[in-house]
C-alpha cells in the first residue's frame, strides 16, 4: 500500500492508490480492489505508515463531498482510515474482473488493496486468471514482504505481470528490517531486483530525515538504475496534523521532523541532477523536475497571461500550504484572491481547519478544495459564522497532476491537462461571482 497516503495540493484528485487508471502508453487500466487493511494484511505497520497508531473504535465521520444531508458516509467515515476488512476471496476478485470487462474494454488489470497485494494469499493464481484472459497485469503498490521466495516473483511475471509499483524506502537491508518491519529484506530485495530486469518498476521512497536520505539515498537510486527500475517517487513523510495527519495519531514518530517543503523539493531537484538522465525522477506532494508539475502552468508566463484574461467575476479560494504559492501567483493582479490555512496537503483540510481563516479576507463567493474533508453545511456554517451570506463552492475535481500521477506524462500533456482544469475553475468563478 501507499504508505504515506498523500493527497493532492489543491484538488487534482491523485491520493492513496490513484495511479489515475493510465500506462506509460496511455492504455486504460482496470482497476481491482483487494480490500485488506493497513497493519493487518501488510505483515505489520512499517514505522512510517501513514495508519499506524489509528483507533479506529467508533469512528467519527468528517465529512466529504460525498456525504448526502447528514455528515457522514462510508468514505469520509471508513475508506479515509483504510477500513476494509481482510481480503476478498479469490472468486469475488474474479468477478470484479468478469463485471468490468463486461462492460468495457482494458488492456491492463491492476490490482491493488488496502494492504500489501504481495501478501494475498491468491495472488498467483488471480494473476494466472486474468492472463489466461489475454490482460497484462499491473501489481499496484507493494513493499515484496509478502512474497515466500524469488520463485513467487517468477511465477507472476510467468502470469503475465509487467508492471510493479514497488515500496523501497532503502536498498540496505537493515533499514528495511527495522523501518519496515521486513523479517527477510535481502529476499523482498532480490524479488525487486527480478521484477526490474523483467518489468516497468516504479518505486517508491518514503523520506525521512536522518535515516534513509543523503548518501544513503543515492546508493539505493544508484541500486535501482543497476537493477533496471523505470522510475523512483521521492515521497515527503507526514508526522503531524498540518502535514496531512488527520487521523489523531500524530505524532508517528517522536522526535523526527519531516523535511521542510522547500527542502523536499530541493533533494528531488539534486536527485533530479544526478541521476535524471539515468530514471525518471520526481516527488509528492511536489515537484516533477521534467513537467513543472504540479502547477506546471506557473511557470509559464503567457499561459497564465491568457487565463488571468478569462477572469470576469471576484472569488477566494482557500488552499493548503504547498498549493498556496502557486495559486497566488496563477491569480496575481486578478479579482481573486487566495488564502491559506495551516495544512500541507489541500484535501486534507477539515472543517477545523477551515475555522481558523479570517473571515475578513473572504469574498462573497469562495472555493474550497473538492475533497475537503468537511461537509458542505458545515463549512458554509463556519465561513458564514459572521453574518455574511457568502456562497461556499468546492472546486474543480484535479487542478494539476503531482509526481505520482505527473511521472507518466510528458510536458506537454500536463500543461493541457491544466489549462482546461484551469479554464473549467474560471468558468465556475464567472458564473457564481459577482462580477466586476
Amino acid at each position: 500500500m501507499n504508505q504515506n497516503f498523500n493527497y493532492d495540493v489543491f484538488g487534482s484528485g491523485f491520493g492513496h492508490e490513484d495511479e489515475f487508471n493510465k500506462n506509460n502508453n496511455g492504455k486504460s487500466q482496470l482497476l481491482i480492489d483487494l480490500k485488506g487493511e493497513p497493519g493487518k494484511n501488510c505483515g505489520g505497520f512499517c514505522k512510517f505508515c501513514y495508519f499506524r497508531k489509528v483507533n479506529n473504535q467508533n469512528p467519527e465521520p468528517y465529512g466529504c463531498k460525498n456525504c448526502t444531508f447528514q455528515m457522514g458516509c462510508d468514505y469520509c467515515t471508513y475508506s479515509v482510515r483504510e477500513i476494509n476488512g481482510d481480503f476478498i476471496p479469490l472468486p469475488f476478485a474474479i468477478q470484479q474482473v468478469q463485471n468490468a470487462l463486461f462492460y468495457g474494454k482494458y488492456e491492463k488489470v491492476n490490482i491493488t488493496s488496502g494492504g500489501d497485494t504481495s501478501f494475498y494469499p491468491y495472488l498467483e493464481e488471480l494473476c494466472e486468471y486474468i492472463n489466461n484472459l489475454g490482460l497484462k497485469i499491473h501489481l499496484g503498490y507493494t513493499s515484496g514482504k509478502g512474497f515466500k521466495n524469488i520463485q513467487t516473483a517468477k511465477n507472476l511475471v510467468e502470469c503475465g505481470v509487467d508492471e510493479v509499483t514497488f515500496s523501497v524506502f532503502s536498498t540496505n537491508p537493515e533499514l528495511r528490517k527495522e523501518w519496515m518491519s521486513d523479517p527477510d529484506p535481502e529476499k523482498s530485495l532480490e524479488c525487486l531486483k527480478y521484477f526490474c530486469e523483467n518489468c516497468e518498476v516504479h518505486c517508491a521512497i518514503i523520506l525521512i530525515p536522518g535515516v534513509n536520505d543523503g548518501d544513503n539515498l543515492k546508493n539505493t537510486v544508484k541500486d535501482l538504475i543497476e537493477w533496471g527500475a523505470n522510475a523512483v517517487i521521492l515521497m515527503r513523510f507526514a508526522n503531524k496534523t498540518e502535514h496531512g495527519l488527520i487521523l489523531g495519531n500524530a505524532p508517528l514518530i517522536e522526535n523526527i521532523e519531516p523535511h521542510s517543503v522547500g527542502e523536499f523539493k530541493s533533494i528531488v531537484e539534486d536527485l533530479y541532477n544526478e541521476f535524471g538522465d539515468k530514471i525518471r525522477i520526481s516527488g509528492t506532494p511536489l515537484y516533477d523536475p521534467v513537467t513543472n508539475a504540479p502547477f506546471a502552468i506557473s511557470y509559464e508566463d503567457d499561459i497564465l497571461e491568457n487565463l488571468r484574461k478569462k477572469i470576469k467575476a471576484e472569488a477566494t479560494i482557500i488552499t493548503g500550504n504547498v498549493a498556496y504559492p502557486f495559486l497566488s501567483k496563477i491569480f496575481e493582479n486578478t479579482p481573486v484572491n487566495v488564502v491559506k490555512v495551516d495544512k500541507d496537503i489541500s484535501d486534507l483540510i477539515t472543517g477545523k481547519d477551515l475555522e481558523t481563516v479570517d473571515l475578513k479576507e473572504l469574498k462573497d463567493t469562495v472555493f474550497i478544495p473538492p475533497n475537503a474533508f468537511v461537509h458542505d453545511r458545515l463549512a458554509e456554517e463556519i465561513l458564514n459564522r459572521d453574518g455574511d451570506k457568502r456562497m461556499v463552492l468546492r472546486g474543480v475535481e484535479k487542478l494539476t497532476l503531482d509526481g505520482e500521477v505527473s511521472g507518466i506524462y510528458t510536458k506537454e500533456e500536463v500543461l493541457e491537462f491544466e489549462i482546461n482544469a484551469f479554464e473549467e475553475l474560471i468558468e465556475k468563478i464567472n458564473f457564481f461571482g459577482a462580477l466586476i
